[in-house]
């Protein structure tokens, strides 16, 4: 897997240095399937999202993770947020990612700070919701939504959905882009990288899991952005594998060599894990927990 390793790099600090793990790895680790012994378990509850004025005429569901640390943070303290794009994939506990039971668990062990998690779904352009979340019926507006290079869906996020998770859930959550996260898997995974890019002051850490940086909806133009734009402070972890899709919006592979090359050249704070998977959640979701290791690595040196 040569073509791949030579973008594989782990940039340690000597304020917070890290171990490299076997990337390689596409076994579920047990910080993914088992809560160890003593470790609390946060509460997720389900909720719908609807009157949105950013994408009028949609309707979505959405979760929000609580972390049991999370009453005893002191009363001039607030939480770190991390949102997660196509919810449904990332909140359920027997699926491919599994990210409650990941949370707990370095939560508790404090490899990652004390972190409330949203995971939404995009909207679908009816008056009720299918009776489950999942990929099918495929929301209509997630396209729209998750492939467009606009600031709108991070407006969406910071004008509608915080404000309303903080306010019904009553939540302390930092303000700081240090300690505020977003993660997505295909589309989802360029939409993260997408809203961190238009308000890098609002988000500095993305997590992309085989993200769609093609030619969707203009998506491939982000390695020349990145080369060209002035530097941002946002922190970058891309996942995909050497067997992606392969079709007419493009090379899902080559977009994400080339997105890290880019990132590499604008001396960000990148790293690209490649492997031999395909368009699905099994890699990164294997890795995930090491993933999240290293977006917050120095969690107890930010603010």
């Amino acid at each position: 897997m040569k073509s791949c390793l030579s973008f594989v790099a782990v940039l340690a600090f000597a304020s917070a240095v890290f171990a490299e793990p076997d990337w390689q790895n596409m076994s579920l680790k047990a910080e993914s399937t088992t809560r160890g012994e003593g470790v609390p378990q946060g509460k997720v509850t389900e909720h719908v999202f609807k009157d949105s004025k950013v994408f009028p005429g949609t309707i979505r569901r959405y979760w929000v993770y609580v972390p049991a640390q999370y009453e005893k943070l002191p009363a001039d303290q607030s939480a770190a947020i991390m949102i997660f794009q196509d919810g449904h994939a990332y909140v359920n506990e027997k699926g491919e990612h599994r990210v409650p039971i990941v949370f707990d668990n370095l939560i508790h062990k404090g490899e990652m700070p004390v972190t409330v998690a949203v995971f939404i779904d995009p909207g679908h352009k009816k008056e009720t919701l299918p009776e489950k979340a999942g990929w099918q019926p495929q929301p209509e507006n997630r396209s729209f939504e998750y492939d467009t290079l606009s600031g709108d869906y991070a407006k969406f996020l910071l004008d509608e959905v915080l404000p309303t998770v903080v306010k019904e859930h009553g939540l302390r959550i930092s303000d700081s882009p240090s300690r505020r996260a977003i993660c997505g898997i295909s589309s989802g995974g360029i939409c993260a990288f997408t809203v961190a890019w238009n308000r890098p002051d609002s988000f500095g850490k993305v997590l992309s899991h085989i993200g769609s940086f093609t030619n969707i909806r203009g998506g491939h133009a982000y390695p020349a952005l990145i080369r060209k734009t002035e530097h941002k402070p946002i922190r970058v972890f891309l996942q995909d594998g050497e067997n992606d899709l392969d079709n007419a919006h493009g090379n899902w592979w080559l977009g994400n060599l080339q997105m890290a090359a880019a990132l590499k050249f604008a001396k960000y704070d990148s790293l690209l894990v490649g492997g031999k998977g395909e368009h699905n959640g099994k890699h990164g979701g294997a890795i995930l927990p090491d993933s999240l290791r290293w977006l917050w690595r120095d969690h107890k040196q930010e603010k």
